[in-house]
């Protein structure tokens, strides 16, 4: 009698053939659980909103009694949209704050722990530190337009003026993860925060164009991706002729000098971005 044997299937093939799992799942997860930590009440997602609002809608309108319009923009809606130069930054670096309360409460441990790419964690609290920022922009245009600012509602115009922003957005947001997994104590984050989320803000044209300055501090200004944002938003929604932009390039064509604007700013959020995820990284294995 002859005996036959089967031989089984090789597991790395059946491994080979398994479906790869989602990274859609864990990602939602970490993505609540940020923001049931940082807005867990309208007060958390409110109080930011409260000075930059004070200045669009009080402080803007008497600036604009005295100095009139700035080449022909309204001066509110000039400041309204500068404001949300100050309000981004601002609230994406105060979201780095919740990376520290993770790493001093061993919360940061369990994450760790868990079988996921470690750069998910870092996505997943900028997803809601996106989510936060484009809830308070639009209040604080709504109050701006409430108060008397005046927008252009154009589609494209709107698509500039989002990208600016996201842009922006994910760019502070990676300055303020790097900061936050290099400094030792949240005293020392804090302290770090208005050279970051505040100074750029008085040079990056956001209460008079950068042509203004002397013109070392129009050069540096021009660096800045706030300064790009700023006049790309601007371009979008109140300066169709693009003064802003032409501030920076020189150019007449205000479609390449956006474009232009738009890749700096871009550029920037995925520098920054991507330092912050090997930053967190490395400081994870620490």
């Amino acid at each position: 009698m002859t005996a036959i044997t089967t031989t089984p299937p090789s597991t790395t093939l059946a491994a080979s053939r398994s479906p790869k799992p989602s990274l859609l799942t864990p990602f939602a997860t970490l993505a609540r659980r940020r923001f049931a930590l940082s807005a867990r009440t309208p007060r958390e997602v409110v109080v930011p909103l409260l000075t930059p609002i004070l200045f669009s809608v009080v402080i803007a309108p008497a600036l604009a009694k005295v100095t009139g319009a700035v080449r022909g923009i309204d001066y509110m809606s000039f400041v309204a949209v500068g404001t949300v130069g100050l309000l981004v930054p601002i609230n994406c670096m105060f979201a780095g704050i919740g990376v520290i309360v993770d790493r001093e409460s061993g919360a940061r441990r369990d994450l760790l722990a868990a079988p996921v790419p470690r750069s998910l964690i870092v996505f997943g609290n900028l997803a809601v530190a996106l989510a936060v920022s484009a809830l308070q922009v639009a209040a604080l245009v709504g109050a701006a337009m409430l108060r008397g600012a005046q927008f252009d509602g154009r589609a494209t115009g709107i698509g500039w003026f989002v990208a600016a922003a996201a842009c922006l957005a994910v760019a502070m947001y990676g300055a303020a993860e790097t900061l936050a997994n290099r400094v030792a104590k949240q005293e020392e984050y804090v302290g770090a925060l208005p050279a970051i989320a505040i100074v750029p803000w008085f040079f990056a044209g956001s209460l008079f164009p950068i042509s203004a300055l002397p013109a070392w501090l129009a050069a540096l200004a021009k660096a800045l991706p706030l300064t790009h944002a700023l006049a790309l938003m601007r371009y979008g929604v109140i300066d169709g002729r693009a003064t802003g932009l032409h501030d920076i390039w020189g150019m007449s064509n205000a479609s390449a000098m956006a474009a232009l604007s738009l890749a700096v700013v871009a550029a920037y959020a995925a520098l920054l971005l991507s330092v912050s995820i090997r930053t967190f990284t490395r400081a994870a294995v620490r």
